[in-house]
């Protein structure tokens, strides 16, 4: 039986979370998103860690920011998107849509998450039910739509959706207290997202990460991955609107919330 994989927490830059998936068996670890350089250097060298890969989601600098170092440091494989190649030189293997690899005799799946960039990617380990989706979903949100294509970002997180419920997402920024501010301002009498602001705000005041966080968590208290719920054409006075129209229409809301 394989040992199961450990997944670790890098904090680095104001938000951003890199992921280090470990292999205790052989010391051997994949990185995810390495904003930065040196938090990834100390965490390796304080565990005594081998870094035998990268996995990229997308292009920003607050996810590839310390790629070039780490790779010149460590002779790693990279992974990363085949779309807009060309912005993430340091890619040995580009990936696309339902590719089939293996991290160390754990399987994974790569899928094509577009919506915040056009060459996001995210990474499934379905065996240990493991997601890394970078800044498509934030727990109790969705990422910015910088290419302002709502379809396109809405079929991403309905590919996410279809995940089983007990995935647990490993996504890129500790947003989910902010977030939860303006799910609880459009979604008040949600029983579900009430308790989990709740414990959101009792993690935060420890100083420990919301994430991972939990699918189904996801699906009873994310405004994002329930756009297609009936109620919302009544709360928005959008009555026979499409699953599209109101998912733009709560990104839009979002985009100009203030607490």
């Amino acid at each position: 039986m394989e040992t199961p994989l450990q997944v670790h927490i890098i904090p680095v830059l104001k938000d951003n979370y890199v992921y280090a998936i470990c292999d205790d068996q052989t010391s051997e670890c994949a990185i995810v998103d390495p904003g930065k350089a040196q938090p990834v250097i100390d965490f390796l060298s304080k565990h005594d860690l081998k870094l035998k890969e990268i996995w990229i989601t997308h292009h920003h600098s607050d996810h590839i920011g310390g790629l070039a170092q780490l790779k010149e440091s460590y002779n790693c494989h990279v992974l990363g998107p085949s779309k807009q190649k060309d912005k993430i030189p340091q890619i040995d293997q580009e990936v696309t849509d339902l590719d089939l690899l293996s991290f160390n005799g754990h399987p994974f799946k790569v899928f094509e998450l577009p919506g915040h960039t056009l060459d996001h990617v995210g990474y499934w380990l379905f065996k240990d039910k493991l997601l890394f989706c970078g800044d498509t979903l934030f727990s109790l949100g969705c990422g910015y739509l910088f290419e302002r294509d709502y379809k396109q970002m809405w079929n991403s997180l309905c590919k996410i959706r279809a995940l089983p419920e007990d995935t647990l997402i490993y996504c890129g920024h500790e947003y989910t207290q902010e977030n939860a501010k303006f799910a609880l301002s459009i979604d008040p009498e949600n029983e579900n997202l009430i308790k989990y602001s709740q414990e959101i705000d009792q993690k935060r005041e420890r100083g420990t990460p919301t994430l991972p966080t939990l699918l189904k968590t996801e699906m009873y208290t994310n405004p994002f991955l329930r756009a297609d719920l009936p109620f919302w054409e009544k709360k928005l006075k959008m009555i026979d609107a499409s699953d599209v129209e109101i998912f733009k229409t709560l990104r839009e809301k979002k985009n100009k919330f203030k607490a």
